[in-house]
């Protein structure tokens, strides 16, 4: 007799050097960020803006990422815990990171960005970054997939996952593949707005491309969040978990920026001042 769901033991970590342990998470989360920094770089020269702007939004973004993140689970999640024990707040390589904390994170670090850096508007800059963010959601939901975290409710379906490597009272029920319906949606997100950045020209309406990305991102999080296991056992009696309740503001916030932009006349920034195009050299040696 064939069992109707599918077997899930992978070991998180890809290989051992040593002391050292290199983690699927670890490298999948490096090419989500090598990957965002080569497209962000494909934008920015299309659009004439200076190197060093790909740079220092790489930085930034790496930086609050990090940051916001750890917080996030810190204080949403966590808080409890963390506030008798502060010194657990630095251990990140033990997990623990909340994408809501992240996205704050990043909207601050950003803001910071456009005043110091771009001289461009703050939506012209978020317009820009959430493309890569949409493709890095994708990568890091995989890395939760391997690292058995994050994991669904229990359901019959015939490619419910067993996920092996969680608490054993957990172990032995079929869950939903969250991980694996998160990480497809953001590569359709990525996708999405990719086409309509290089194909429909939708930079032009500033915030447009930003407001896309909340409406679909956050949506789809107060939706899945109803088929996922709850992260935190105080959520289990509550009407909406914190993942739903924090993805609401982001939701509105999007819709906001949609209708605005889409009221909007458009707008061509033109070459950025310190933009030097590079050509190549023809000359025969």
């Amino acid at each position: 007799m064939l069992f109707a769901y599918i077997n899930w033991d992978i070991d998180p970590v890809m290989v051992t050097l040593g002391p050292l342990e290199i983690r699927y998470y670890s490298v999948l989360f490096a090419i989500a960020f090598w990957l965002g920094y080569v497209i962000m770089s494909r934008m920015m020269r299309l659009e004439k803006c200076p190197e060093e702007w790909c740079d220092k939004i790489f930085i930034y973004t790496i930086v609050a990422t990090i940051i916001g993140s750890r917080l996030g689970h810190v204080i949403f999640y966590g808080w409890d815990f963390y506030s008798k024990h502060p010194i657990e707040i630095f251990k990140v390589w033990e997990g623990g990171l909340s994408s809501h904390g992240g996205a704050i994170g990043i909207l601050i670090a950003l803001y910071i960005y456009h005043k110091k850096v771009s001289k461009r508007s703050y939506l012209w800059v978020m317009d820009h970054i959430v493309i890569p963010t949409a493709l890095a959601g994708f990568f890091i939901r995989t890395g939760n997939l391997f690292n058995s975290e994050i994991v669904g409710a229990p359901t019959d379906l015939p490619w419910a996952f067993r996920f092996l490597r969680i608490h054993p009272d957990m172990a032995i029920i079929p869950r939903h593949p969250s991980q694996i319906y998160e990480a497809t949606f953001y590569l359709c997100v990525f996708l999405t707005l990719w086409y309509l950045y290089t194909k429909k020209n939708l930079i032009r309406r500033e915030g447009a491309i930003f407001g896309i990305f909340l409406i679909c991102v956050f949506g789809f999080r107060i939706l899945i969040e109803n088929i996922k296991a709850d992260q935190e056992p105080w959520e289990a009696d509550m009407v909406l978990n914190m993942g739903q309740i924090l993805s609401i503001p982001f939701v509105l916030l999007g819709i906001f920026c949609l209708v605005r932009a889409m009221r909007r006349a458009p707008k061509d920034w033109g070459p950025a001042p310190g933009y030097v195009e590079k050509t190549r050299d023809t000359k025969k040696k």
